[in-house]
């Protein structure tokens, strides 16, 4: 299977000055764990819900602290091409739990650890269905 056919093509795109609470209430409107963070037409990188709580819990002001200042800029784009064991392997290596999908530059999509498990894990079972 694909990257394309696990990802998830609701990208959330924020620019840089939005406060921490902003991309956090748009994440949760969106119910998206992460947001490409764009400055005019290039990338930045990428905010994800794992950085809105780290700055939270060093006590960092939400309403004070922009994206930019908290962006991942290190980041591993995925072809919607690849597999989805190379998407795994990509984050297993990188210590991270989302890809931004780029197709010709731009960004198509996200897929995520959680995706990733989705497709791999069989359609969940009735209640009560033992296995094995």
């Amino acid at each position: 299977m694909l990257v394309r056919d696990a990802m998830s093509t609701v990208v959330l795109t924020i620019g840089p000055a939005h406060t921490l609470r902003q991309a956090a209430g748009l994440m949760a409107a969106r119910r998206v764990g992460a947001a490409v963070v764009l400055d005019g037409d290039s990338s930045l990188g990428i905010l994800t819900e794992r950085d809105i709580l780290n700055a939270i819990g060093a006590g960092q002001n939400p309403d004070l602290e922009t994206a930019g200042a908290h962006t991942t800029t290190d980041v591993v784009f995925a072809a919607p091409t690849w597999t989805l064991e190379e998407a795994a392997e990509a984050m297993t290596h990188g210590g991270f739990r989302h890809l931004i999908v780029t197709d010709r530059g731009g960004p198509v999509g996200i897929v995520s650890v959680r995706d990733i498990i989705r497709c791999w894990v069989p359609a969940r079972r009735p209640a009560g269905t033992v296995v094995g």
